[in-house]
């Protein structure tokens, strides 16, 4: 549960003082997650934890019009840290900020807003949501003008480790970066594909959880960068090989901290909500694609053959479905969602998964049969539209146009991210693409 903040405007202007932190990066993301900050020194720190720094909203992707523009930053307390990166003179800090309206007013377009609003639909039900992902990325070599390439640095396989994984030096770097901002790390190893690792981390409530993934991403590209590498969350960046994910796990607990999912008269320790919540996420599957998989590359993901979920259903095996049970869990029983890739907003995409699950408590929506093993063997034959997730964006745009559950988790972005992703669905289909030039340059 949310507990008391960690720091108070004072706090925070002592620890400035104390560290020699002579910058302060106010971070937010745009409607696409892309992460964006304003730096301002520390004479301008007061001035910041007043929520008096201004911000033109009409030059960031999805905010307003030139008309409508000026906006505030007010930043998080409870986000402050130091960047260790840095040097340990003149340090530079961080808060990531909530968007704010001239009249005082929460801007409805911040995707940090758009996820607090589902918080609290389900805090006033008695519910804390938490996420725990599991991040998924490649390492690549840059050229010789400082452009990543798709040569991997290696050709290690899942759970290699050196000489083979030459990325275990970058990644205990990483790590060691995370841990001293607060991070929970739990495990890091090198994934199936050569250049790809996982790292994950403990789950934390869903606005810490979706926080925490925007720095983590930061983190990975800054860290590579200092080992001469390029770090990218693209879902899928060479064909023919597994794509990076970011399963979630989720876990909800009531006022008393207990968890919700967990009955232990159940066979798989699931509670009647962790049913209703798992039908709720299947039920709004496909439009929930839409947000947890945002780009035209995600989909060159979402294919068999790739470890990636393709079927609408669930399961207690990690293989083609979109929802997994791990089994044996007791008391920490959760719900892992397989289909979230790292491209993703993350504000926008824990406010639909938890929006999606909150309808099914809602309305006691009983999910399917659990698929075993053999049904899943039949079902990778016979997949059909109905049974599957969106195999394009336009796909993907199509069904959460239809699902009046996910527009309404999305809110005031709902238009204008259907209006920016339609966009890139367009610039995609009018490209000529190399694949076309091989396949029929010669042939016609």
């Amino acid at each position: 549960m949310l507990g008391d903040s960690r720091y108070t405007k004072e706090d925070i202007i002592k620890i400035t003082r104390e560290e020699d932190i002579k910058f302060i990066r106010l971070q937010f993301v745009d409607i696409l997650g892309t992460l964006k900050n304003v730096a301002i020194t520390d004479e301008q720190l007061e001035k910041a934890l007043n929520n008096q720094i201004l911000i033109d909203g009409s030059s960031i992707e999805g905010f307003v019009r030139m008309e409508e523009s000026d906006m505030y930053l007010k930043p998080d307390l409870d986000t402050f840290e130091i960047f260790p990166w840095r040097p340990h003179q003149g340090k530079v800090g961080r808060m990531i900020c909530d968007i704010y309206n001239l009249d005082g007013t929460p801007f409805q377009g911040d995707p940090r807003y758009v996820l607090k609003k589902v918080i609290k639909e389900a805090a006033d039900m008695g519910y804390d949501f938490n996420v725990g992902p599991e991040f998924e990325f490649f390492l690549f070599q840059i050229d010789e003008n400082g452009y990543p390439t798709t040569t991997t640095h290696d050709n290690a396989g899942y759970f290699d480790l050196g000489p083979i994984d030459l990325g275990e030096n970058v990644r205990r770097d990483i790590v060691l970066t995370l841990e001293e901002m607060g991070f929970d790390i739990q495990t890091s190893h090198h994934e199936v594909a050569p250049g790809q690792h996982e790292i994950d981390f403990k789950y934390s409530d869903a606005l810490r959880s979706a926080d925490n993934i925007v720095t983590f991403k930061l983190v990975v590209k800054v860290i590579a960068r200092k080992h001469g590498l390029h770090a990218t969350f693209m879902p899928k960046p060479i064909f023919g090989i597994s794509g990076s994910g970011m399963h979630c796990n989720l876990l909800m607990y009531d006022e008393d901290g207990r968890n919700i999912f967990y009955d232990e008269k159940d066979e798989l320790n699931l509670s009647k909500e962790a049913y209703y919540f798992i039908g709720g996420l299947l039920e709004h599957a496909k439009a929930l694609t839409a947000v947890t998989n945002p780009t035209v590359n995600s989909y060159k993901r979402l294919v068999s053959g790739f470890e990636a979920p393709v079927r609408i259903g669930w399961s207690t095996i990690n293989a083609s479905p979109l929802i997994r049970v791990p089994r044996g869990r007791n008391k920490n029983s959760l719900i892992e969602l397989r289909s979230p890739d790292p491209s993703c907003n993350p504000y926008l995409a824990v406010a639909a998964m938890l929006k999606a699950g909150l309808d099914g408590i809602k309305n006691k929506i009983e999910p399917p049969k659990m698929m075993e093993q053999k049904e899943l063997s039949k079902v990778l034959d016979t997949l059909d539209v109905e049974s599957t997730i969106p195999s394009t964006l336009k796909e993907a745009l199509i069904d959460l146009s239809k699902d009046e559950i996910i527009k309404d988790a999305l809110g005031d972005v709902y238009e204008r991210y259907m209006k920016a992703k339609s966009l890139e669905w367009d610039e995609y289909i009018s490209v000529v693409h190399s694949w076309e030039v091989e396949k029929y340059i010669s042939r016609y």
